[in-house]
């Protein structure tokens, strides 16, 4: 006859701990607010002190740490350096139990909940969830933490809805928007609206002024450094990056872009670029403005053409970049003669114009002065206003004209679809010569015939949209140049950078002397 003898469990499987041990276990917290106001802190603080107090009280506990983190969301781990570091902890077998106010403090992720309390049950380290009661060691336990913690996710979803409508309901009212905690230049004013702070208007209009008057960012960067400014993140260091989104940034001259970004996902907090996936608002006049509108677009225009010359741009002078040798196409630049003693001066000539002599070319054009440069620009420019409305009446013309881009578009649409039909002749192509045993000679042919039209097709629709980009571009200086000329008196009697810069395309310098002066407008006047 069978005789079975029940060994009783001496081993808890989820501790591996004795039944009957009496060694205190390893007992931690966690606490977070969500948000860095007094009133969270001051709930943090109460949070550390209470729980540290319970564990204490517990003689069958041993008290570790009450880990926190502060401002900071639930809705993901990535930035939760307490929480990272009591896992930690845990795993290198510091702690036995962690307690916690709820799932939705622990985490508002259902993922990050349950994947950091299974890596904590394979370490037989328990966590217990006040609110809701729940021992993780518990058989319910990972059910109900599914539940719960999907809820803590819904109710951090429908939150971030809230906002969002919230954000883009003011947006769409025209209420501006502005991190002024690292934006130069204004605050918050009484009437919640941007206020100008006049010391720090200052450097914008600094910035401003130095990148028309032929400054490069990088010779912007290091004399804002050199005069001791501060950044608008309060650093005496400056960063290209920072100057160019300050020359770039439409609040400046009194308007507002909203929703240039937004969240993509409310639990990883990712945010990305707006390039139509959901509105935005233009707000004109919405505040008021550091920088006058026509320099604001002037700017603009002089960041357009710097992007088209690419390395061919030298800065730190108003005359970079615009003075052209007539013989070889090269730019004028800066030379300074007799450098060494009292004859000191500085010169403007063709940079090309040793090099080419050396490789058996002559540049005729001449040297030029500061001071003959300025005189003949006076005197183009009053040639030109000679008749004003006649020159204005012209622009607008010109506009309409750039304005008529029907033909263009038609063509591009036309040749858009004639590729299309190709990629995909060739996409059919290569598809069938991977399921059907074809001559691979006639193949080749037929693939590189196809390729070819296709790349002919290509390169005539780019073609086409640099056309309608150059007329775009063409159109928006034309623009400029009407604001900044209708405000201008007839004639010009001394001279000015902002006009020089908001006038000029570029000038052609000839051997004989001869200035000819390409106005934005399309004009050109020689002198």
């Amino acid at each position: 006859m069978k005789k079975i003898t029940v060994i009783p469990q001496t081993i808890n499987p989820l501790t591996n701990n004795p039944f009957n041990n009496v060694e205190r276990r390893k007992v931690a917290a966690y606490a977070r607010v969500s948000t860095d106001s007094d009133e969270q802190m001051t709930s943090l603080d109460a949070q550390i002190d209470f729980y540290t107090n319970y564990i204490k009280a517990n003689p069958e506990w041993e008290f570790v740490k009450v880990y926190y983190d502060e401002g900071i969301s639930g809705t993901n781990t990535k930035n939760r350096e307490g929480f990272k570091q009591m896992i930690q902890d845990a795993i290198n077998g510091k702690i036995d139990l962690i307690i916690t106010k709820s799932i939705s403090r622990f985490a508002r992720n259902t993922v990050d909940t349950l994947v950091a309390i299974r890596k904590l049950k394979e370490k037989r380290v328990e966590c217990f969830f006040e609110k809701e009661n729940i021992y993780t060691f518990d058989s319910k336990g990972e059910l109900l933490i599914t539940i719960m913690s999907s809820i803590a996710q819904e109710e951090s979803r429908s939150l971030s809805q809230n906002v969002t409508w919230g954000i883009r309901k003011a947006f769409s009212d025209g209420k501006v928007r502005i991190a002024y905690k690292n934006f130069l230049g204004y605050r918050r004013g009484t009437d919640g609206r941007p206020e100008v702070i006049p010391e720090e208007a200052e450097t914008i209009r600094k910035i401003y002024r130095m990148f028309l008057n032929g400054y490069s960012t990088n010779e912007i960067v290091h004399a804002l450094e050199e005069d001791n400014i501060d950044s608008p993140s309060g650093s005496k260091t400056w960063r290209i990056q920072t100057v160019q989104s300050i020359l770039r940034n439409e609040k400046y001259k009194g308007d507002a872009l909203l929703q240039k970004t937004f969240t993509v996902d409310y639990l990883e907090k990712r945010t990305k670029v707006n390039e139509g996936e959901v509105p935005q608002y233009y707000v004109e006049n919405s505040h008021e403005a550091i920088i006058e509108p026509e320099e604001w677009e002037m700017v603009q225009e002089e960041i357009k053409r710097r992007a088209k010359l690419g390395k061919q741009f030298r800065g730190s002078k108003v005359f970079s970049s615009r003075l052209v040798c007539a013989d070889c196409g090269a730019f004028y630049g800066p030379k300074v003669w007799h450098s060494t003693d009292k004859y000191r001066s500085e010169v403007w000539q063709c940079n090309k114009r040793f090099q080419n002599r050396k490789l058996g070319v002559q540049c005729d054009t001449p040297f030029l002065t500061e001071e003959h440069i300025k005189k003949s620009f006076i005197k183009a420019f009053n040639l030109l206003s000679k008749d004003k409305n006649k020159v204005l009446n012209h622009c607008k013309e010109f506009i309409s004209i750039l304005d008529n881009t029907e033909e263009l578009n038609h063509l591009i649409e036309t040749q858009s679809t004639e590729v299309e039909v190709l990629a995909n002749m060739a996409k059919v192509l290569v598809e069938e010569n991977a399921t059907t045993a074809i001559d691979q000679a006639d193949y080749q042919t037929r693939y590189e015939a196809l390729e070819k039209r296709y790349q002919s097709k290509q390169e005539k629709l780019d073609d086409l949209v640099k056309e309608r980009v150059r007329k775009i571009a063409q159109k928006s200086a034309i623009e400029v140049f009407i604001k900044s000329y209708s405000k201008l008196p007839e004639l010009m009697t001394e001279w000015s950078d902002q006009l020089w810069m908001s006038m000029i395309d570029k000038v052609l310098v000839y051997g004989d002397g001869r200035m000819k002066y390409i106005f934005k407008s399309g004009y050109d006047i020689k002198v």
